[in-house]
């Protein structure tokens, strides 16, 4: 995710710099020796060879997930060391909670650090005047053609910074497959290791590789991926990968108003960390070459997954944030790809191409709920449409470009103005 690569930079600000890589036995050990926090601070000054100096100064503990003592510190740092700053950085810190450690509750900010957004991967690509164009809300007509290509671009590369980088060094996209291979290859290997027995280190594998090819639908536990593992296997998987952030599981309500509950009981979706490794993974790539509309690649999944990858990326918590609709009766097929919260409403949201008379499901959503507000996004122009229901219960459609979901809050602010 480039957690380290960030932290370096950021440290530029600072007027010293001291980095500890916990998986190093040698820096974990400064923790594992239990110092009291003053005496603990003066070893790592000492082992980085480092006088104490006035000024500000950064400390950065590296991959922390493989010790509790050290997270059990940050307590300390944040009492009795008040002139240090203190980033952390690792992942799977849940699986520490447990081991019979003082966890630093109420201590401690959370950053969560997800893939590159779209106007991220504009930053890199060093597209400025789009990136400008984007802050004109309404965007003008003329940009249209050009945002929705660069869109489709990013959505077949993807967010993964190293990936991205590799792309502006080469402009080439068949030399990112050594980038994607090494990716996928040490996630597994990287959360292999924080499962409990050897069986569960194999459904962990298993899940890694199959999960690509499912990217985007709605999955049951039981023999997931065509294996005979039980739905108590990859159940206790997939919430493993989810602490790792390299899957979740976005399941469905029935709620038309807040709050926006979760059916634990009904089958989740499965939403991976980044589109273009989904892409690579299930041999998506090619068809993504030349098409004229994302929801004609995989069934339209692909065009769901990366818009549900660019709303996840405006949630700066761990806590679930993506949610679809489904009606409460059981046989019903009605299904909105997901619910945007905004204020005092949840406004139902179509990743759909196609006329606005042929969103069913929006329309059972409407015929239920207390506003008359409904999004759709697609490849077309940015409008609103004053449209009816099968039922004829009047409401207003703002069609947003696929280019335009992450500013979806601007957009909504300026449709509910303007409609």
């Amino acid at each position: 995710m480039g957690k380290t690569t960030a932290v370096q930079l950021f440290a530029l600000s600072f007027d010293k710099f001291l980095y500890l890589n916990l998986e190093k036995s040698q820096d974990r050990a400064l923790f594992e020796n239990k110092y009291p926090i003053k005496e603990l601070i003066n070893a790592i000054f000492f082992y980085k060879n480092e006088p104490k100096t006035n000024g500000k100064i950064l400390l950065f503990i590296d991959e922390i997930q493989n010790s509790p003592e050290a997270v059990a510190q940050l307590r300390y740092f944040y009492e009795d060391a008040k002139d240090l700053y203190v980033i952390a950085a690792g992942s799977l810190l849940e699986s520490l909670i447990g081991k019979h450690i003082s966890f630093p509750v109420g201590r401690v900010e959370y950053m969560v650090v997800r893939p590159c957004t779209f106007e991220e991967f504009l930053l890199a690509t060093n597209e400025t005047q789009s990136l400008d164009i984007l802050n004109s809300i309404p965007l003008p007509e003329f940009a249209h053609d050009k945002l929705l290509h660069q869109f489709y671009q990013y959505t077949m590369i993807g967010g993964m910074p190293e990936v991205i980088q590799h792309y502006v060094d080469t402009n080439d996209i068949l030399m990112l497959k050594p980038v994607y291979d090494s990716l996928v290859t040490s996630y597994m290997d990287d959360v292999e290791k924080y499962a409990p027995n050897r069986t569960l280190g194999n459904v962990i594998r298993h899940v890694i590789l199959t999960s690509f090819y499912h990217a985007g639908s709605r999955i049951k536990f039981q023999g997931f991926g065509k294996s005979n593992y039980k739905s108590r296997e990859i159940a206790e998987t997939m919430r493993i990968l989810e602490k790792a952030m390299l899957l979740y599981l976005v399941y469905p309500s029935i709620d038309i108003s807040l709050p926006i509950q979760p059916d634990f009981k009904k089958s989740p979706k499965l939403q991976l960390l980044d589109t273009g490794l989904v892409n690579y993974v299930a041999g998506l790539q090619k068809q993504m070459f030349g098409t004229q509309s994302l929801t004609d690649v995989y069934e339209g999944k692909i065009a769901e997954h990366i818009v549900g990858q660019e709303l996840l990326a405006q949630i700066n918590t761990m806590l679930p944030g993506l949610h679809f609709w489904v009606r409460e009766k059981k046989q019903s097929s009605a299904e909105v790809d997901f619910l945007y919260p905004y204020k005092d409403m949840v406004i139902p949201v179509e990743v759909k191409a196609g006329a606005a008379g042929r969103l069913r499901s929006i329309h059972q959503f409407i015929d239920r709920s207390l506003h008359p507000y409904a999004i759709r996004i697609y490849s077309g122009l940015l409008k609103i449409d004053r449209e009816k229901t099968i039922n004829q219960t009047p409401y207003l459609l703002l069609n947003l470009p696929f280019y335009l979901v992450g500013r979806i809050n601007d957009y909504v602010t300026w449709f509910l103005k303007v409609a």
